[in-house]
């Protein structure tokens, strides 16, 4: 029986993490693995100081004797790019944990693919992230164009964007 713990991560204030839970702990039964420990970033990482679960979960790795780390998709632990997905997962193997994605189910297997994967599935989270961004700022600027907001309404909603 694998041991495992679950990481969840939510991208805003208005997500929770409870949508992705019962599929992971359901994964976990399915397999007969045992649950250690539910790590949860229930506010953005940016608004809460970079991942702080995370960091919290490596300490306890220190520690503990864990296989898996289980996550809902890979874009949970990073939308960084390739080169900090690589060290996240090189990190975790160095604890002797695997990890694994309920989304990219690939995720269970090892290898040179798996590495290509990875890196794939890093550089799409990154884009998708920098577009997402990039289409918030137009939005911003379109409100700020049309009177909708003003530049003290924009950074109470919690970032501040330099705006032209």
């Amino acid at each position: 029986m694998a041991k495992v713990i679950i990481y969840l991560r939510v991208s805003t204030a208005e997500q929770t993490v409870e949508n992705q839970l019962p599929a992971l702990e359901e994964w976990i039964a399915d397999r007969g693995h045992e649950l250690v420990e539910v790590y949860s970033e229930n506010e953005p990482a940016w608004k809460s100081g970079h991942q702080r679960e995370l960091a919290r979960l490596f300490a306890d790795l220190r520690r503990r004797k864990v296989d898996i780390c289980l996550v809902w998709a890979l874009d949970r632990l990073t939308r960084e790019g390739i080169a900090r997905i690589f060290e996240l997962v090189n990190r975790f193997k160095a604890y002797g944990v695997h990890v694994n994605s309920y989304q990219e189910s690939w995720t269970e297997q090892s290898g040179p693919m798996a590495d290509l994967l990875y890196a794939i599935t890093a550089w799409v989270a990154e884009f998708e992230s920098k577009r997402r961004s990039e289409r918030t700022l137009a939005g911003l600027a379109r409100a700020l164009r049309e009177g909708i907001a003003n530049k003290g309404q924009i950074k109470n909603a919690g970032r501040f964007y330099l705006l032209q």
